[in-house]
């Protein structure tokens, strides 16, 4: 049997602990959470928490740029289809219309506050990612999307005076009283633990890449905010739905660093290791099919030729377009002798993007009243089974500026109290033997990579299941003492979620890939698996 997982990580009293009292607090720093912020209205006070600093993050990471209709050969109706037909018929068309036709605007708002998107005759230069029917991806200093859009919005925060963000601050648990979540318990070096009131909380924590071995995620992803929300009580969903990027950097030695959608985009071959351009024989669009087909081919043609990689291959693009298009792709692979001009690229899948998370409505309401959450710690019903290209940045803009704006209308309504109600959790009496964490941690992400990667069947999933049970058995019940423990337990619990959806859904959708159900079964699954701990 599962281990039954605790309400609270750590021991605390309400007496023993300093308080902080603030209309609205946001925990995350990613584009999601610095959106929110900024929607919330200037007369309330704001406190984000960063686990580390606003720069780390997926956001800021984030190579292709922001899907937008912004050309007159393109439309709000094939962005919709594009997307409807990228998450198999489990995206909300609802949500994705809403969010779709507001890309531009938002495109154009960021623009205003100082985002220097890449021009072509005065207009966007618009890029094609795979999925995509049309030209529609905005970017910036040509790979680089996401740091400039980041840069941006750290300087706009910074310059809100009803904004503090605390840096290297770690979210240990959601407060709750009689059902209502009522913020947050944090933790950071100097002032250790502290209480957090706030009137209206929004979740904007990224996602879980680091359960697995093989990620494009910074070291922060580690699911906290999913495991925290999970413990408060709140609904989690989708969470079988891990995207795997098809084309990450692989060197030994070197950090798992993405080679965008955008590569291929502009015209990149994928070859196997003799050379042969090998994705028509699996789909006609061939390097554009979507990320879920071009990661099981790769994967497929790796057992073919017994060969740990595939290669990116641009040698017959201009190299000087190169250059200018893939600029920091070129810095990272030129720090091991490789030239992408003429040089091929070895890569191969890595975890990259949840598409569950926190289940929200389309305003960014979860089901725990007073919390709300975006971004990719949010399933809001947008990505389906498979995220489409370049729709992520797009849904933390959308959903982390509804989130604000909600939650800054709810604070109003709420009258100031600055009194602190009595929460506490005792201290345990489990044995403290001290735990090798990096080792656990280690065998778990190998174990993640190996038995719930990019294909699945029963036996693997069984398997992984029983050995996270066994480890959660002596990890989950200790109250332990610094982040790389509780980073470990709420990795424990939403990898052992994500395992028992990926048992029940019966089925091959999207990137859920059963090589025991190899077919869509929209009889018995074209429906959503959701989790609440109680």
């Amino acid at each position: 049997m599962p281990t039954a997982v605790p309400r609270y990580l750590v021991p605390f009293h309400t007496k023993h602990v300093p308080h902080f009292f603030t209309d609205v607090l946001i925990v995350g720093s990613g584009l999601a959470g610095l959106r929110a912020a900024l929607a919330v209205d200037p007369s309330q006070s704001v406190v984000v928490v960063a686990k580390q600093n606003a720069e780390q993050s997926n956001s800021s990471l984030a190579q292709g740029g922001i899907a937008a209709v912004l050309d007159s050969q393109d439309s709000f109706e094939e962005h919709v289809a594009d997307t409807l037909r990228a998450g198999v018929s489990l995206c909300n068309p609802e949500v994705v219309e809403r969010v779709v036709r507001e890309a531009p605007a938002r495109i154009d708002e960021l623009s205003a506050w100082g985002v220097r998107f890449d021009k072509e005759g005065g207009r966007p230069a618009l890029a094609r990612e795979g999925g995509h029917g049309n030209k529609r991806i905005v970017h910036a200093l040509g790979d680089a999307s996401g740091k400039e859009i980041m840069r941006v919005m750290i300087r706009r925060v910074a310059q809100s005076a009803n904004i503090d963000v605390w840096t290297k601050t770690f979210t240990l648990d959601l407060l709750t009283l009689d059902g209502v979540c009522r913020g947050a318990l944090v933790w950071n070096e100097r002032h250790g633990k502290t209480m957090v009131w706030a009137k209206q909380t929004i979740l904007a924590t990224g996602g879980a890449g680091q359960l697995y071995r093989e990620t494009t995620n910074p070291a922060v992803a580690t699911a906290d905010g999913m495991a925290a929300a999970y413990r408060a009580g709140a609904e989690l969903r989708d969470v079988e739905f891990m995207q795997f990027h098809p084309t990450v950097l692989y060197i030994a030695g070197g950090s798992r660093s993405l080679i965008s959608e955008a590569v291929r985009g502009e015209g990149a071959w994928l070859v196997d290791r003799r050379g042969c351009r090998f994705m028509t024989e699996y789909d006609p669009r061939g390097e554009l099919a979507p990320r879920d087909v071009v990661s099981r081919a790769i994967v497929d043609r790796m057992e073919k030729t017994r060969h740990p990689n595939v290669f990116l291959d641009l040698n017959h693009l201009d190299p000087a377009r190169v250059r200018e298009r893939f600029p920091s792709i070129a810095a990272v692979c030129s720090e091991f002798n490789l030239d992408i001009t003429h040089d091929r690229i070895p890569v191969r899948p890595g975890a990259h993007y949840m598409m569950g998370g926190v289940s929200v409505d389309i305003e960014g309401r979860t089901t725990l009243p007073g919390l709300w959450a975006a971004g990719e710690a949010a399933a809001s019903g947008f990505h389906g089974a498979n995220r489409l290209a370049s729709n992520s940045l797009l849904e933390a803009v959308v959903f982390g500026a509804h989130a604000g704006e909600g939650a800054s209308r709810k604070a109003a309504d709420l009258r100031d109290d600055f009194t602190a109600s009595v929460v506490e959790n005792p201290r345990s009496d489990v044995p403290s033997e001290p735990l090798n964490l990096a080792d656990i941690r280690n065998s778990l992400q190998s174990l993640m990579w190996r038995n719930v990667g990019v294909r699945r069947d029963v036996d693997d999933l069984h398997e992984a299941q029983d050995t996270i049970d066994h480890w959660s058995r002596y990890v989950l019940p200790r109250q332990l003492a610094d982040p790389s423990g509780w980073e470990l337990q709420n990795m424990l619990s939403v990898a052992r979620l994500m395992i028992e959806a990926a048992l029940q859904r019966e089925e091959t959708r999207g990137v859920h890939c059963r090589g025991d159900f190899p077919q869509i079964d929209d009889v018995r699954w074209k429906r959503h698996i959701a989790f609440r701990r109680d």
